[in-house]
């Protein structure tokens, strides 16, 4: 078994039990690198220190992940111009933040026989937030309801 140092050198081609010694007034663990090669290679270090080490560096990359979130945006066929206004700037607000929105169409009673009306206002948010948004997933019926998601573009502004 060709055994490496904790420094990266080579110290040779050594049996196990030689090896295990050599580890052991080094007061270090003998970790098996590499089986399969011809002869297998095996590195003296100290594995609760790597164990350690590689759990940082997971954490430390957790930690630089972007995470996007979905934020729901809820309307009515009947909803007022001003009311209108303030979703689609909240949701303008959303995407350039990087979340993507989800827009649900609640339809009650009889609204429910004419889905089109609430088609129409998707179709208009959808239109008025091609600038910041693409469609990921266009928008269906959902029971008494319709949705639409939209993603950020590539670039946030």
């Amino acid at each position: 078994m060709l055994v490496i140092a904790p420094d990266g050198v080579q110290v040779g081609v050594l049996e196990l039990k030689k090896a295990i010694i050599v580890a052991e007034e080094l007061g270090l663990d003998l970790v098996e690198v590499s089986p399969e090669s011809k002869p297998p290679v095996a590195r003296l270090m100290d594995y609760g220190k790597y164990k350690y080490e590689l759990s940082q560096k997971a954490k430390e990359s957790r930690k630089n992940q972007v995470k996007i979130s979905v934020k729901e945006v809820q309307l009515k066929p009947k909803i007022d111009t001003n009311d209108y206004n303030i979703k689609l700037n909240q949701s303008r607000k959303f995407l350039r933040d990087g979340d993507k929105v989800k827009f649900t169409m609640r339809f009650r009673g009889r609204e429910a026989e004419h889905p089109e009306f609430g088609q129409r206002i998707l179709d208009k948010l959808k239109d008025e937030l091609s600038e910041v948004a693409e469609v990921e997933s266009t928008s269906r019926p959902d029971g008494r309801s319709l949705t639409m998601v939209l993603a950020p573009n590539g670039g946030r502004k």
